[in-house]
């Protein structure tokens, strides 16, 4: 595998400096014995520079070694994860400058302490490997921290979307509707838009889509709801448009090959949620909704069908422009998926904007059955199997964190995702209750106690069963054992407290 110049010249710096402490010298030592300057030794050891190969022979005889193991790449198994590392795509294909990351500071950092950082990166691998994690869920992480650093919100993006939309749906109130992403991307595009039956073809029963670059073809499943149907048509347009040219070809992709893969898929997936749900009227009905004296989960629906989207495409498109135009900054994201029957509930997606700490999810350990997100996915199923319900419902919830006396007011909507499977979908955005939050949503400011609010129900949660102290929790379906374990620890530090 080629290596870039610069992961070269830090792997033969750390070579070089592990090999000068295994023999005992100095800096000063090897520079003396082998004819170099100080700072030239240094630069070398620093991956700042390479030398050339009398140098190298230089240095070899100094430090009686030869020359072919001391050009060799390979690192001793101390320093094997910084070898690994660099022999990777990670520092190549990931951005760091995205994440305010100069990558030659990076490299600095690798030589200045390399036994240190290649214990932090073991560790880290090995966390990585203890959890299952895979190369596609570290790219998606990576992601949601870089969505999280810029509240979700990317004006060079709504420039993009605007400039379509000027360009193609300039007329007032032009909705961007299947006719026009179908004709842009047959006549403009040269893109064949056929369907593939899931019912046929079982395996691809788990994609919504399959774009083929050699036959300049975006194949559609044929089970897609009208909402969903419209948004891969606009996510496509917006691979074409941005001129995103390294991308994944599949919807939910199968893997990614790339960091960018998944970074240009995000690029493209927000341009489309900026042209389906223009900023600056959605804006303003907000505004409108936010100012009603009390809150009404059907308005809120109505609102979600005014744009023509899902639920959670709604959500993400209410997480760009709640920080940047009402200063709403505080905010969480969840989506649980529901087999109707079974017990279990699956955390499928989340994401905080926030800088403090929220609910989050934890392996391994039981959800508070109290979160409103569990709790209208069940009257969602009650609906369905009693009252043969297909619709979506729409819940709010007051939550107050047991433990951390953190307050939210949540929104959720429950749907059916995947009728012929028997899917349901929760999706919930959980707002931090605060003073910016109370003056944006008149509702939240008009009573005296926030916990009577018309329309709301206020309820005490907690994070998970096993870290809860509600102990006449009816909900809890695990015992309290991580609570009880740091009860038992900080009763053991006082019984020794009391020895002194």
């Amino acid at each position: 595998m080629n290596l870039p110049a610069d992961h070269i010249r830090l792997l033969f710096g750390l070579k070089l400096r592990q090999l000068r402490l295994d023999k005992g010298l100095s800096v000063s030592e090897l520079a003396h014995l082998s004819g170099l300057s100080i700072s030239y030794v240094t630069e070398i050891e620093k991956g700042r520079k390479y030398p050339k190969a009398d140098k190298i022979s230089a240095l070899a005889e100094a430090m009686h070694i030869d020359y072919d193991s001391l050009v060799s790449l390979k690192l001793s198994k101390k320093l094997e994860p910084i070898s690994e590392l660099l022999r990777s795509k990670f520092l190549t294909e990931i951005p760091l400058e995205l994440f305010g990351i100069d990558p030659s500071d990076l490299l600095e950092l690798l030589a200045e302490a390399p036994a240190k950082v290649s214990a932090m990166i073991r560790t880290f691998m090995d966390i990585a490997l203890s959890y299952n994690m895979s190369v596609e869920r570290l790219y998606l992480t990576m992601l949601r921290s870089y969505q999280e650093m810029h509240d979700n919100y990317f004006p060079e993006i709504e420039a993009d979307a605007d400039r379509f939309l000027t360009e193609f749906a300039s007329l007032p109130h032009q909705a961007v509707d299947e006719a026009l992403l179908t004709n842009l991307l047959k006549t403009r595009y040269e893109i064949r838009i056929e369907q593939f039956d899931p019912l046929t073809q079982p395996e691809l029963v788990s994609l919504r889509s399959v774009f083929r670059p050699e036959q300049s073809t975006l194949y559609l499943n044929a089970g897609l709801s009208v909402e969903q149907r419209l948004f891969i048509l606009s996510r496509e347009v917006g691979f074409q448009y941005l001129s995103l040219k390294n991308r994944p070809y599949t919807y939910s992709w199968v893997e990614a090959e790339s960091f960018e893969q998944i970074l240009n898929n995000y690029k493209a997936s927000y341009f489309a949620g900026a042209i389906l749900i223009r900023r600056d009227e959605l804006v303003s009905r907000l505004g409108a909704l936010f100012a009603q004296d009390t809150w009404s989960n059907d308005d809120f629906l109505q609102l979600i069908t005014h744009f023509g989207s899902t639920p959670e495409r709604f959500f993400y498109r209410l997480s760009n422009v709640l920080p940047s135009y009402f200063g709403i900054d505080q905010l969480f994201f969840y989506r649980f998926n529901h087999t109707p029957g079974q017990a279990t509930f699956q955390l499928t997606k989340e994401m905080h904007l926030s800088r403090q700490q929220g609910p989050r999810s934890i392996m391994d350990e039981h959800f508070c059955r109290r979160w409103i997100a569990w709790t209208i996915l069940q009257e969602l199923q009650f609906l369905q199997q009693h009252k043969t319900f297909d619709g979506a419902l729409c819940r709010a919830q007051l939550s107050d964190y047991a433990d951390s006396g953190l307050q939210y007011l949540i929104i959720s909507v429950a749907h059916p995702v995947q009728p012929q499977f028997q899917q349901n979908m929760s999706v919930s955005m959980c707002f931090a209750v605060n003073d910016t939050l109370k003056s944006k949503m008149k509702f939240l400011a008009s009573p005296n106690d926030i916990k009577t609010l018309e329309n709301i129900p206020f309820r005490v949660v907690n994070q998970t069963c096993e870290r809860c102290g509600i102990f006449d929790c009816r909900e809890r379906v695990s015992a309290p054992t991580v609570l009880q374990k740091k009860r038992l620890f900080e009763a053991t530090k006082k019984a020794m407290e009391k020895l002194k």
